[in-house]
């Protein structure tokens, strides 16, 4: 008779398959009775609607939202396949979102489809899907991107709702700037007869200084007998000057938010200090302060059944619990990496202290001090050579986050944009601020993004004469939620009143542990 443990490994192996043919959203039918029931006793799989699973760590605590909004997307690009065939696409509004780079979970996602039923359905964590009953854009205005069939980016652009410019317009501008000519949106318009959205658009490209784009939607739609009239649906002119021959929006979009997100740290923020004339003095008291750690990285990847897993669970020596052993071996190569890194900070801090910009110095050495970070790891063997190479080249995700961090080619471009951003801004506290939140937002290693970031902010303050500035394991709620308000809704605030804070306690020569009392 099969143990217990030759059971689940069977059951186990059902779900990889699943898993190695890219199933996200496992549907009741998927799997037999019994292994669907042993799969969810063990934590393996996750009830999201009746008949509809996610897979999941087995020892997820209740309540963790991690193993949902890491999958949503392509949970519901298998749902709404399943229910609908290709009778939907998501609204005009979140398409342009996502056009413009924004793929955070929404509270709600909205999709039209002859077949709708105008009710919502709830999910997991307070998200739900509402299906409007509607009809669909032509077929040739509908694409795939994100794992769901969303209208394209001239089509978001007319079809979404004036509204929209107000409540996001960062991502409105974001995706106005993809458009490489007003023929993109002319045939469109033109067919459809849309003399108030030309006027709106031209309205629109005029605040983003395209001119061009602005004249000859006005010119092309008056040529054809329309009578156009332009608005501006934008209440504030923009800002700063964007590139429209950037090709990835997640550089403007950077750019733009860096530009709206300053002024709150500014208004917030310790007036910097200027560079210290005792540099040995900085440095002494830096590496005074270096026993309180940093953070574990927060940066999870997608959860998988691995084969060593099925057979560790199958002879028997599988346990919830991660070995001791081996987890206190991680545990000290992770220690001993952080204090490699933390050498080559203080390094690269010198060089800052004495005058070098500190945008340029982080830009060429921080992948010295990530290389550091886990070298010792490689060297016992827990990582993989590769995996010092440099920027991710896999998707990641954030424990408990709506956020998802950019895909991995866009990487390469918002890299380079960051590192002008530090190098260009002449506020330490912002460059701190930000470079901070930017960094995790990007999220361009696979892992130990969140003590890099640190380490980027830390040097960033340094060069306004800050003190080294650590963010206290009884504060680490609070730093999460910030930086989620920071991602998901554009909200600087609350992260930049939280490291002003820690700061002027510091420079009031508090330690860490009497900040707290």
């Amino acid at each position: 008779m099969a143990t217990p443990g030759e059971k689940l490994a069977e059951s186990l192996e059902k779900l990889k398959e699943l898993q190695d043919k890219g199933i996200v959203g496992v549907k009741a039918d998927d799997l037999s009775r019994v292994h669907r029931e042993r799969l969810v006793a063990n934590g393996f799989i996750r009830e999201v609607i009746r008949g509809w699973y996610i897979v999941a760590p087995h020892d997820e605590q209740q309540g963790d939202s991690t193993s949902w909004f890491t999958s949503f997307w392509r949970f519901c690009s298998r749902y709404l396949e399943d229910r609908y065939g290709e009778d939907y696409c998501i609204s005009a509004e979140q398409s342009l979102l996502i056009h413009a780079g924004n793929t955070s979970v929404p509270h709600q996602l909205i999709i039209r489809s002859t077949k709708g039923n105008n009710m919502p359905v709830e999910l997991l964590f307070k998200t739900s899907l509402f299906v409007m009953k509607s009809t669909l854009p032509d077929k040739a205005e509908i694409e795939t991107k994100a794992g769901v069939r969303m209208v394209n980016l001239p089509s978001a652009i007319i079809h979404s709702q004036p509204s929209l410019f107000r409540t996001n317009p960062t991502d409105v501008r974001t995706a106005l700037l993809l458009i490489r000519g007003a023929s993109e949106l002319l045939g469109l318009l033109l067919d459809g007869g849309h003399s108030t959205i030309a006027g709106r658009l031209a309205g629109g490209y005029r605040n983003l200084g395209q001119e061009k784009i602005a004249n000859e939607i006005l010119k092309t739609m008056k040529s054809a007998g329309y009578d156009v009239r332009e608005t501006d649906s934008f209440e504030e002119e923009t800002p700063i000057v964007l590139d429209s021959r950037e090709k990835s929006p997640y550089v403007n979009r950077i750019r733009l938010l860096w530009h709206e997100m300053r002024k709150e740290v500014i208004a917030v923020f310790p007036k910097p200090l200027g560079l210290p004339a005792d540099i040995d003095g900085y440095i002494t008291k830096m590496e005074e302060i270096y026993t309180t750690d940093a953070y574990h990285s927060l940066s999870i990847e997608k959860y998988r059944v691995t084969p060593e897993l099925i057979e560790r669970v199958r002879s028997g020596a599988w346990d919830a619990k991660e070995n001791e052993a081996d987890q206190q071996q991680k545990d000290a190569m992770a220690a001993r990496g952080y204090w490699q890194a933390f050498n080559a900070v203080k390094e690269s801090i010198k060089k800052i202290l004495n005058g070098e910009n500190a945008g340029t110095i982080a830009d060429k050495e921080h992948g010295d001090w990530y290389r550091e970070l886990f070298a010792p790891s490689v060297n016992v063997g827990i990582l993989k050579p590769s995996d010092l190479a440099g920027y991710r080249i896999n998707q990641v995700y954030i424990g408990k986050s709506k956020h998802t961090p950019i895909n991995k080619e866009a990487v390469r471009d918002a890299m380079p944009a960051l590192f002008e951003l530090l190098q260009t801004e002449e506020h330490a506290g912002v460059r701190a601020v930000l470079g901070h939140f930017f960094f995790v937002f990007i999220h361009p290693y696979m892992d130990g993004n969140g003590r890099m970031g640190r380490f980027l902010m830390n040097v960033m303050l340094a060069s306004g004469g800050y003190l080294w500035t650590v963010i206290p394991v009884e504060e680490r709620d609070r730093y999460m939620e910030a930086l989620e308000a920071a991602s998901v809704d554009q909200d600087i605030k609350p992260f930049a009143e939280f490291v002003a804070w820690l700061v002027d306690e510091g420079m009031k020569g508090k330690p860490v542990a009497e900040i707290y009392k």
